[in-house]
């Protein structure tokens, strides 16, 4: 058995490594710079985590995702490995003391967002630390090419020269071969150009190829047989939508776009006797973590949620993924699908789609790419906003309020947040949606009074010395604490310590103020005049022609109906296939398995009877008629294309 085997086996006791991780794991900890593409699901953190335990020093772990991170030191150290993470929102001292331990080697693995990269006081611990390996996580970010490009990953070339010997490792679930290819020109110390990505082994499951930026790239084939794609063409989305959700047992996710439109679905589906429910960015941290928790642990089965929701959730046993809403790349699409049948078992990713949400994807366009004069117009609000006047407002960071910043000006908050991340690809601000302002306590009792206290259970109890013991100055004024060190001190779950802290509060003991996600926005340059403001083509006219093919390559996937769906994806992402799935709606049309000629005709008979009384019907009153879904969507597209019938606001009548 192998070092790393052993490190496996001994923390999180699996017998052995799964596809390409053993190949990823030897190959970082020869020291190469290493490139992982690697499915959601298919066990990234295992990479870095294992090579992490047997090299000296500290892995730095460069993620975006503040909430997995944040998941991953908490389950890290259930496992007794000592991992740490500094994001943004974090207090200056509790910054210190997370880089000091890594300085005097008491920490493992490092997780940082890409925001603090730039900081001083980061770069200038950064140079005293023994760092073992740096981990690029969605490594896609970096890549003007990729669907989502961030900024501040471009800091990460500054890390790689303060420790330019320390190899790199990047991971991501979704890369085209262009991005593959931007992906190791910008983490390589080389300046010569990339050639083919990698190669795949005969098997088209696993494949490396060492390009010429000397990154060895390492290929875990994207295909999913136990995964189903599935197109339906449904005029009534949410009539079909209860009808898959219905007849399909096991836990399942509901995508949509829109925070409202989460909630609404969501109260329409327990409404309708399922049981549901929802999730975005907008929840505080005590709702996010109860729906996340009810929803795994199966006390709630079906999850309607913004792409906010999936990153790093390990549930491996989602039946369904339904896209209500269409997302904007084959990208999204793919990693948002790919969360279901991760145990291996048959599952089914289904993208509801209709005549309308052509031309909803292409409105998108220039909601994301508005007017160049307009982008000029946020820019110059912003600084009334904020009053700042010409030449001031470098470095100003302020609270960012999107509603009440477009009710003032006459914004659409759509518009305003595409502006806003044109302007900080710009260089001009930095916009955090995400900044995490943690959460503080202050004792109102004293010290003496708290110990005379007869009223406190154990488990209280517990909460209160791990408080004393951690932060000073409880009693005199507010204090920043992490709830995962008082968790993990005082033996409780995090969401039980939240309730704690909430009673305690409540019987004015201490007064409690949870953490929160607060947008900031932080000026990075001194304000200019609007007409001086510069939006260069590689900020503004390159990417809007990237996000129009990718809006493009997103339609004509969902508008394709005679190649099979998980060909269409593999080739995307840049994999050569030559057999079709077999079980895409695609393929089974094709083996006969979905709509015929005959089945289409009786599908066509029974609507035009079911409405020849010429009176108003609710769409929902076809699933009375119990036809094949396929059929019935098929027949509804050809009578209405035919001007058969019409529908109206959910009702269907005969013309």
């Amino acid at each position: 058995m192998s070092n790393y085997q052993e490190i496996l086996k001994r923390y999180w006791g699996y017998d052995d490594f799964r596809g390409i991780q053993r190949d990823i794991i030897e190959s970082i900890g020869a020291g190469h710079d290493t490139l992982g593409l690697m499915p959601t699901g298919g066990g990234k953190s295992i990479t870095f985590q294992v090579p992490a335990m047997a090299k000296e020093g500290v892995c730095i772990v460069i993620t975006p995702l503040i909430a997995l991170m944040k998941d991953q030191v908490h389950h890290l150290r259930q496992l007794d490995i000592q991992a740490a993470a500094i994001y943004s929102g974090m207090q200056h001292d509790n910054v210190m003391r997370t880089l000091e331990n890594c300085i005097l080697g008491n920490t493992k693995i490092l997780y940082v967002s890409p925001e603090r990269l730039g900081s001083s006081l980061f770069q200038t611990k950064l140079r005293h630390m023994q760092v073992s390996f740096i981990t690029v996580d969605e490594a896609h970010c970096i890549s003007q090419w990729g669907y989502d490009f961030r900024p501040s990953y471009l800091e990460i070339a500054n890390i790689r020269n303060i420790h330019p010997n320390v190899p790199v490792l990047a991971l991501t679930a979704t890369a085209t071969p262009q991005v593959v290819d931007d992906i190791c020109a910008k983490l390589s110390t080389a300046s010569a150009g990339f050639g083919s990505p990698e190669s795949t082994s005969a098997s088209g499951e696993t494949g490396c190829h060492t390009g010429k930026h000397g990154f060895s790239v390492f290929r875990m084939s994207f295909e999913r047989k136990n995964l189903a794609y599935l197109v339906h063409y449904a005029p009534d989305k949410y009539g079909e939508l209860v009808r898959l959700l219905d007849g399909t047992p096991g836990s399942a996710i509901v995508y949509v776009r829109s925070r409202r439109h989460a909630r609404e679905i969501a109260e329409h589906l327990s409404n309708a006797g399922l049981s549901a429910t929802f999730y975005h960015a907008g929840l505080d941290h005590a709702d996010k973590d109860r729906r996340q928790r009810d929803w795994q642990h199966d006390r709630t089965r079906i999850m309607v949620a913004t792409n906010a929701f999936g990153m790093g959730i390990d549930k491996p046993d989602v039946r369904l993924v339904i896209h209500y809403d269409s997302p904007d790349s084959l990208e999204a699409y793919f990693q948002e699908a790919g969360r279901a049948g991760r145990d291996g078992q048959p599952a089914r990713a289904i993208l509801l789609f209709n005549g309308s949400d052509s031309g909803k994807l292409s409105k998108r366009i220039d909601d994301t790419f508005p007017p160049r004069e307009y982008i000029k117009e946020v820019y110059e609000h912003l600084a009334y906003y904020y009053q700042i006047a010409t030449g001031d407002g470098y470095g100003v960071n302020r609270e960012f309020n999107i509603e009440e910043f477009c009710q003032r000006f006459h914004h659409f908050p759509v518009r305003v947040h595409s502006a806003l991340q044109i302007l900080m690809r710009a260089g001009y601000l930095d916009y955090d949606e995400e900044s995490d302002n943690e959460a503080r306590v202050h004792f109102l009792v004293s010290r003496d009074e708290l110990y005379r206290l007869e009223q406190v259970t154990p488990v209280e109890e517990r909460v209160i010395v791990a408080l004393l013991r951690n932060y000073g100055g409880l009693f005199a004024d507010y204090g920043y604490i992490d709830e995962s060190i008082i968790t993990q001190q005082a033996g409780v779950p995090q969401p039980v310590v939240y309730d704690i802290l909430k009673a305690l509060s409540l019987r004015h003991l201490i007064s409690f103020i949870p953490r929160k996600q607060v947008p900031y926005i932080r000026y990075l340059q001194r304000r200019e005049d609007k007409e001086h403001v510069q939006l260069p083509r590689a900020i503004y006219e390159d990417r809007q022609e990237q996000y129009r093919k990718r809006i493009l390559a997103m339609t004509n996937y969902a508008q394709t109906t005679d190649r099979c769906r998980s060909r269409m994806l593999l080739e995307y992402f840049g994999e050569d296939t030559t057999k079709d799935c077999g079980q895409c709606d695609v393929c089974l049309r094709e083996q006969g398995q979905l709509v015929t000629p005959a089945n289409q005709h009786d599908a066509c008979q029974q609507i035009l009877a079911m409405l020849s009384d010429r009176q108003r019907h609710h769409i929902t009153e076809l699933y009375r008629l119990q036809l094949p879904a396929e059929a019935l969507n098929t027949a509804l597209k050809v009578l209405m294309e035919n001007e058969k019938i019409r529908q109206d606001d959910g009702f269907l009548m005969i013309v």
